[in-house]
């Protein structure tokens, strides 16, 4: 399911706004690595998941569709610390957080679970 998502998040990375395609990028880096993690990728899921973090960090304050992009990336530069410790793979299944897109307002930094 990771893989779906990063499809999704590349196309709207390539044919979006400009100003939206870091955001874009990010999330894509983010969905792909675990798959990364999930085969054994280690070294290259924990740099995607530091990348894709980097690129979305700029969008933190904005909450663009009230995604909680703050705790997105610091459940990437958490997941990337445990990719490099742990020997065994990381299982996408159980990393993965839920995006819900919502508007902003009181409910919506709870927007990554």
């Amino acid at each position: 399911m990771p893989f779906h998502a990063h499809e999704v998040f590349e196309d709207a990375w390539k044919s979006g706004p400009e100003a939206e395609r870091a955001l874009w990028r990010g999330l894509a880096q983010l969905a792909v690595v675990l798959t990364h993690a999930a085969r054994g990728n280690r070294n290259g899921g924990a740099t995607l998941l530091r990348r894709g973090a980097a690129g979305i960090a700029a969008y933190g304050d904005a909450r663009p569709y009230g995604l909680g992009i703050r705790e997105l990336s610091a459940w990437a530069e958490a997941l990337a610390g445990r990719i490099e410790r742990e020997a065994e793979p990381v299982g996408a299944a159980e990393t993965a957080p839920r995006l819900r897109g919502r508007p902003d307002g009181p409910d919506a930094a709870d927007s990554v679970r």
